[in-house]
Formats: structure tokens, sequence, C-alpha cells
């Protein structure tokens, strides 16, 4: 399946700032997944990028616009070529081995709540796991603006795509399993078109190798998912993060538009 994708995050100042730095995690690699056919990112003022691997080995672009700067629309488009195979994702960076996945941090703790999610450590049972939040919590695919813990999250009656990834992989880790969390783009729907935010699944490494999961959907992940990065938790893989110097407010409107070009597979 070919995947052509949009991406626009367009910001707007109340004042003019003087500088804005922003790391960029918008960039996918080959895998033995998916094949990246053309990708770009485009600012609309005068800005400087320099790319970079970061400690994950997620390709990652810097970001350095001078002022004063009222609004700044960071556009991304290209496509990628997905392929559908049973075995686990290889060809990725791995700067660690799979155990620091198993490390727990402030936005993954797990509760008794996320511990009762399940039990068992193999494939069959991250696939159960992300089954058992899917029915557990209705999915809200609206941007949530704030990232929260997992602990938190699970008290609300909707998850978004990000909550619902951090509490799996609360709750893998707690039974020992490396999980991670991965941030990206996804059609996951009927229709061949879906306005909306970033998406984020899960990757496990069990039976030897990373697999992907999704509790969005309710098990594996699907054909059409555009794999971005990966990190401990949802603020490690964040496909935007900075700051900005200047005094005021900023407003962000997120617009993200995933597409099949073809259904022909590799």
């Amino acid at each position: 399946m070919r995947l052509s994708v949009h991406h626009e995050t367009r910001y707007r100042f109340t004042e003019p700032q003087a500088r804005i730095v922003q790391l960029l995690r918008l960039f996918p690699a080959d895998t033995s997944h998916q094949t990246v056919v053309n990708w770009r990112i485009d600012v609309d003022c005068d800005a400087r990028l320099r790319d970079s691997i970061d400690g994950y080995g997620n390709i990652t672009r810097m970001l350095y616009a001078e002022g004063p700067v009222e609004t700044l629309l960071l556009t991304v488009s290209g496509e990628a070529l997905l392929t559908e195979g049973d075995g686990p994702i290889e060809g990725t960076d791995e700067p660690f081995p799979p155990e620091l996945f198993r490390r727990v941090t402030a936005l993954t703790r797990a509760d008794a709540v996320i511990e009762g999610l399940g039990q068992g450590d193999d494939r069959a049972a991250m696939t159960a796991l992300a089954a058992a939040i899917h029915a557990r919590w209705p999915l809200d695919r609206r941007p949530a603006p704030a990232i929260r813990a997992a602990v938190d999250a699970v008290r609300d009656d909707r998850l978004s795509p990000r909550d619902m990834a951090q509490i799996f992989i609360a709750a893998a880790r707690a039974r020992g399993i490396p999980a991670r969390y991965t941030s990206g783009y996804s059609l996951s729907g009927d229709d061949e078109r879906r306005t909306a935010a970033p998406h984020a699944w899960v990757e496990a490494h069990v039976a030897g190798g990373w697999y992907a999961f999704d509790p969005a959907i309710g098990g594996r992940s699907q054909l059409d998912h555009v794999r971005v990065a990966v990190a401990l938790d949802a603020a490690g893989a964040a496909p935007i993060a900075g700051v900005r110097m200047g005094a005021g407010d900023e407003a962000i409107d997120v617009d993200v538009d995933v597409r099949v070009e073809d259904n022909v597979q590799a």
C-alpha cells in the first residue's frame, strides 16, 4: 500500500517572537515494513534546518527561526510504500538493547488498573492487551494538547491514541516486557482519506523481535501505519518539541491528511 501524508502545523503568536527553536521528529526511515518514497519538510519563514539522529536512532531536524516571527507554518509532505509481513520490524537503527525499554518513566508508571489488564508475555498476550485497552476505553481522535501519565489517563472515560499507547507500555513493562512508544501516521479507518492528529502506537519486544501493536484499533498494527519515531514514552517521541523566545501567547492548529495513493503491494 502506498500512503501519502500531508501534515500542517500552524503557530500564531499574540506578540512577535525573537527566536524559535524546535526539534522535529517528522522524518520516517526505511524499515523491513516501509520504504520512504519521498518526504520533505517546509517552513514558511527564514529558518535553518539541521539534520541529526537522536539517542533512539530517530531522524531529527533542528529548526532555528530568527524573529520577529508572528506566524509559522510547518508543512510535512511525503509518500511511503508499506508492505505486509508477519515477521518482526527489522532494518531500524537500534542504539540500545531491548532491555532499555523496560525502564519505567513518570509517564508510564502502572497502577492496579493497568496491571489488571491481562497476563502473559508473548505475541498473543500483547495482541490481547491491545484488544483489552480498546474494549475498555472508547477512542477519542480529537487532538489532545497535553501529554499525561498513564495512571492519570485511566481515570478518563475516553482516551486518545497517545493515552492508549502509554497505558499499553505501562502494562507491558509491569510484566517485564520491553515496550516503546511509536509515533507516526495512520489511516486506521475504512475511508481512503482521514483528517486527524498524528497517530501513536506501540512496539513490544517479544519472540525475539520488535512487533507493532495498536490499542487504538485493538490489535496488531495494520498495513496503513507509517512509522516515524520511537522512545520510552510520548514526550521522547513528540513530533515537535521546542522553545520560543518572546512574550505573549501562542495558538496551534494541526491538520493531518492521510490518504491511499494506490493499493499495490511490493
